[in-house]
């Protein structure tokens, strides 16, 4: 997923399938389907699509992953432990949630379980170069969450449940 400095909201799908199944649950303006490459590294992740290039250089510890190292996987990844911590991640980091609704009625959690800093970022969209590294500012409006406004890079575990029992 990626938004456009003109607010276009783009998909890059590998394959039919999830292209439906992720654009029945976010919204996009676009969705692009073809083979999509990614390699990470311990300092470096690379994505690559017909039209899309991107070179991200990773770098040490963000500001809360001592935070989040505290919490035990299991713990860090449950539904219930998600739902009781979003009011607070969301004070903690703006924008972030880690409980909410999206489409089709179902219910995502979002366990980030490590966060580094990303300290460079090289390549383009469609010819278009990126430029440099800056906040995120306004938040990406795909869904319920958005990122944290500092460049990051983060280890997520998603968990979607389809039935209406997660919903209040």
């Amino acid at each position: 997923m990626l938004q456009t400095a003109d607010d276009e909201r783009v998909l890059l799908a590998p394959d039919d399938a999830i292209a439906c199944f992720v654009s029945s649950t976010y919204r996009f303006d676009r969705v692009d389907v073809g083979e999509v490459r990614a390699a990470l590294g311990e300092e470096r992740l690379t994505v690559t699509t017909d039209g899309f290039d991107a070179r991200i250089r990773i770098g040490g510890a963000a500001p809360i992953d001592r935070l989040l190292r505290l919490v035990p996987r299991r713990l860090a990844t449950s539904p219930r432990w998600l739902r009781a911590i979003d009011p607070v991640a969301a004070r903690v980091v703006p924008g972030v949630r880690t409980y909410g609704t999206a489409g089709n009625a179902r219910v995502e959690y979002y366990g980030v379980r490590r966060s580094r800093r990303v300290t460079a970022i090289d390549g383009h969209y469609r010819g278009v170069p990126f430029g440099g590294l800056a906040p995120l500012a306004p938040p990406v409006s795909f869904g319920f969450s958005s990122a944290p406004p500092s460049p990051q890079i983060v280890s997520v575990t998603t968990t979607i449940d389809e039935s209406s029992r997660g919903v209040n």
